[in-house]
């Protein structure tokens, strides 16, 4: 089969955030037995001819283009009009049209005409814009949503932490329009949850939607050898990411302070790169370090007594969570940072503690912090169910019977 995947983000090396991981492993699993031709852009600044060199032994053909510049962060009250008409009006948000490119769209137009692929799948649904509704004519076409905007933007909303609550308020009608809109052009739709299964059945009922979750490395996070004790936390997460940077200044401020007033000698890492300066600013408050990047994750999370993914909006299953579980390290974590994990009802093995408010985080760590016990049952539980059911070998088998024209 000849497959063409889309990706407006550059998906090597798969350690710079969830967008690139998801798409590096199913690619790498599909290039087994199919030939793929990937579209991608580049940013000249961060992707080098070597990473270029390294994602072409991936794939049989690899297109590179470079990305537009980046017309959303012009500045002035005229610039934020004139964005905002456009999205009014043509019904795709800026944040899509940033990242449009004439020449990819030429590209992909001929080759489509040209009969060279039977499936088109974009990886992430900004890579939606490239699909003409004549496509499913043609080619079965999927987008792989890696979490709803209008579902994303909605819960910022209803929590208080839009970094701009009117501009949102004014968006959440036209995203709503949006989603329904680009779901009618795929033959189906692939969601790393239920939840979003849900939220995007409303939009296209009639379309199928499958879920297929994120899977771990488990190479590359391999289980602890010993529980290190102490009061060590760690959260992990590209830290110029909204809804990252939210979770560690909540964490920060509202819980960590009522956590070191019982165990004083209480740590805090946040590890993850492009750390913004409100993320900066916390490496000033007792105990907490502020790492940037770092050349190993799973160090940092071996080293840790519990990771906290205390995650206040965000859809999709977080490859944070998965990350941290894989690596044997206790979990204390929201109802977002647990969305697509069964993780502590009656029928499953005890594998997380879940905490949605300060009072319930400082109940769930202590209890860790206290019992050796209790965090060697979650570190076994939560490594067991990554093995047996969050691989990228189980994740790549279910994307390509959906690419195939299967159930998935």
């Amino acid at each position: 089969m000849n497959i063409l995947m889309l990706s407006s983000t550059f998906p090597y090396p798969p350690t710079r955030g969830g967008t690139q991981v998801r798409t590096f492993n199913l690619l790498k699993y599909l290039s087994q037995r199919h030939a793929i031709t990937l579209v991608t852009q580049r940013d000249r600044i961060s992707v080098t001819d070597a990473e270029i060199a390294g994602l072409r032994d991936c794939v049989d053909n690899l297109v590179v283009f470079d990305r537009p510049a980046d017309s959303g962060t012009a500045t002035g009250i005229l610039k934020k009009i004139q964005r905002f008409s456009t999205f009014l009006n043509q019904g795709t948000p800026p944040s899509v049209l940033n990242r449009y490119s004439v020449e990819m769209q030429n590209w992909i137009d001929n080759f489509v005409q040209a009969g060279k692929c039977d499936v088109i799948t974009c990886e992430h649904s900004v890579n939606e814009i490239y699909i003409r509704p004549q496509f499913q004519k043609q080619v079965r076409t999927l987008v792989d949503v890696h979490s709803s905007v209008y579902g994303t933007c909605l819960n910022q909303l209803e929590n208080g932490i839009s970094e701009n609550k009117l501009r949102d308020k004014i968006n959440l009608p036209l995203l709503r329009r949006y989603e329904q809109n680009y779901c009618s052009k795929f033959s189906v739709i692939v969601v790393t949850t239920e939840e979003d299964k849900i939220q995007l059945q409303e939009f296209a009922p009639n379309t199928k939607i499958t879920v297929i979750p994120n899977g771990v490395d488990l190479v590359s996070f391999p289980n602890r050898s010993n529980d290190p004790g102490g009061q060590h936390l760690i959260f992990i997460g590209a830290m110029d990411n909204l809804a990252n940077i939210d979770a560690v200044c909540f964490f920060s401020n509202e819980v960590l302070p009522e956590i070191q007033k019982r165990y004083p000698n209480t740590t805090f890492d946040i590890v993850g790169s492009r750390p913004t300066a409100e993320v900066l600013a916390l490496k000033d408050k007792p105990g907490i370090t502020v790492t940037g990047r770092v050349p190993s994750m799973v160090e940092y999370l071996h080293k840790a007594t519990v990771c906290v993914v205390s995650m206040r909006t965000g859809f999709g299953i977080k490859n944070k969570t998965l990350e941290a579980m894989a690596a044997g390290v206790p979990i204390v974590a929201s109802d977002r940072g647990l969305e697509g994990l069964a993780v502590d009802n009656s029928s499953v093995p005890l594998s997380a503690l879940r905490a949605n408010n300060p009072a319930e985080y400082v109940t769930a760590i202590s209890q860790l912090f206290d019992s050796p016990q209790l965090r060697d049952e979650l570190s076994r539980n939560a490594r067991q169910l990554v093995e047996t059911e969050f691989t990228w070998e189980s994740a790549g088998k279910l994307y390509e019977q959906v690419c195939l024209g299967g159930n998935g």
